[in-house]
């Protein structure tokens, strides 16, 4: 990494922390909105790791990450460089939404396009102004609305370097994951940038376990890539080749008999969907060993609805 790098125009040198605004779009009452980038550079060379939460705007989780860790200087590196970007999503982040008013999910909108739309636009700058710079980076997720998923990262196994990095990071979960066309981590491994996917918690909530998990593993990977001397105790995280939504084979009540995290028996009873008039109840039955790591807290479900999220080998 060269003395002096530069971002959207703007300088940063050897021991430097500057924040700089991105302005991608207006809204159509003309009001701006900008992205903020916060650069901290160490005075020593080193690894460059980004940080992004909020690529969907109702994931928080990740958001909270990132702002905790700048707020306890925990981002400031005493080697390398650290760019955190904690809401990627600033419009769907005021409205509390998935996607862009564009109605398109930037993480199906990579490499993205400079003439294109709001998703396309964020997505071009991310990977003309950002993603040359780095080395590797997190990108903090959360299940969607009323689906909550266990502290996990996802990566390639098929990758051993970046399979490496998620050993590092050691979430309780590292589950295999392969890469999905136009994702910000395809587009980032086509430039041979490694990115791990973080997943806790559900949409529009804080997960205070997921978080606090969030945190350590990241401070893990940041020892592991020799940006800080201070080392978090490391976990034994359970590894995953596979994993499969079990669907409701009927509408009706959903009670789960399992918690997030919970190790699973073959036939175990994972819950029952019930009629609400009180006539019928389904069983849910594991089909294998393994382990919870998404679940369905909304207790109204129809069929074919994800209930639950099973990892297995």
């Amino acid at each position: 990494m060269p003395d002096i790098i530069s971002i959207n125009n703007t300088r940063i040198g050897l021991g430097e922390h500057k924040s700089i605004s991105f302005n991608i779009a207006r809204l159509p009452t003309y009001t701006q909105i900008d992205l903020p980038v916060h650069v901290y550079r160490s005075a020593i060379d080193g690894p460059v790791l980004l940080l992004t939460g909020g690529l969907h705007g109702d994931e928080i989780n990740g958001t909270e990450i990132i702002r905790r860790m700048v707020r306890k200087g925990l981002v400031i590196p005493d080697k390398g460089t650290v760019i955190a970007i904690p809401i990627v999503n600033i419009y769907g982040f005021i409205q509390n939404e998935r996607g862009l008013p564009d109605g398109k999910d930037i993480n199906r909108s990579f490499p993205g396009s400079k003439n294109g739309s709001l998703a396309k636009l964020l997505a071009y700058t991310l990977m003309k102004e950002i993603i040359p710079h780095i080395d590797c980076g997190i990108d903090y997720h959360t299940g969607g609305a009323s689906r909550a998923n266990y502290p996990q990262v996802r990566v390639d196994f098929g990758n051993t370097e970046t399979l490496n990095l998620a050993k590092a990071f050691s979430a309780p979960v590292i589950l295999n994951s392969g890469l999905i066309p136009k994702s910000f981590r395809s587009a980032c491994q086509k430039k041979r940038k490694h990115l791990l996917v973080y997943e806790t918690g559900e949409s529009l909530r804080l997960d205070e376990q997921g978080i606090k998990e969030g945190i350590d593993s990241t401070l893990r990977l940041m020892h592991y890539l020799g940006m800080i001397s201070s080392k978090t105790e490391t976990n034994s995280p359970r590894i995953f080749e596979k994993s499969t939504w079990i669907r409701s084979k009927r509408a009706g009540l959903f009670h789960s008999k399992v918690v997030l995290g919970e190790e699973l028996n073959k036939k175990q009873l994972l819950g029952t969907v019930n009629d609400p008039y009180g006539d019928n109840e389904t069983k849910i039955l594991s089909t294998k060993n393994g382990m919870v790591i998404g679940l369905n807290n909304c207790p109204v479900v129809n069929k074919g609805d994800a209930l639950i999220h099973f990892a297995f080998n």
